[in-house]
């Protein structure tokens, strides 16, 4: 079983396991330190079941829009039922490595619980870059500390067991080379909030 099928199979259940009054609480007060404003067009990378999107769409107004991006065809459908009615959310099925975006085309984009089971951070990364308006914002979050998911990635499943967020220093020379400034992590017991801009 690869990453794609543990995703696909862990859908039907995903939110019933994750989508918790605390996780709730949190993703309030996380996503406006985020620094979107109402208007502003967002990628969300690696969606889900879309955990994120209520609160980008409050976050950027009915003029502001979010296309919504996963790989694993269940999480996608589900994404989809849960807001698929909304008129400024577009969700797709893809990858964020081989999926085409015209240049410039978004203020921000963020990656919510998503980068460690990246496989190759640097081509992401440049390409987010390349689909980033000038001085546009990258934002990568968790739940949990890099540490603490070390560790859930190893108990949780083998097929995610070495999927890991870069240490410090490699990340932030990780996102120099792929285009980055203004990088600014915050890691912790209960969070991992890295933000930076387009050079």
């Amino acid at each position: 079983m690869n990453a794609k099928d543990y995703f696909d199979n862990a859908a039907s259940t995903w939110d019933e396991k994750f989508l918790t009054p605390r996780l709730a609480s949190f993703l309030e007060r996380l996503v406006p330190q985020f620094g979107l404003e109402s208007g502003q067009t967002v990628l969300d990378v690696g969606t889900g079941t879309g955990v994120l999107i209520p609160y980008l769409v409050k976050e950027l107004g009915p003029g502001g829009s979010v296309t919504a991006i996963d790989f694993s065809e269940n999480m996608v459908q589900i994404c989809k039922t849960k807001h698929g009615h909304l008129k400024n959310v577009n969700v797709k099925l893809g990858n964020i490595e081989e999926e085409e975006f015209p240049p410039k085309t978004f203020d921000a984009v963020v990656c919510f619980g998503i980068f460690p089971h990246l496989k190759n951070k640097q081509k992401v990364l440049q390409k987010i870059n390349s689909v980033l308006k000038p001085e546009g914002k990258l934002v990568i979050a968790h739940a949990l500390s890099s540490e603490e998911l070390k560790h859930h990635h190893k108990k949780v499943s083998k097929q995610v067991a070495h999927d890991l967020i870069p240490k410090m220093d490699d990340m932030k020379s990780l996102l120099k080379i792929s285009g980055f400034t203004k990088t600014s992590i915050k890691d912790k017991p209960g969070i991992y909030l890295c933000m930076c801009n387009k050079a």
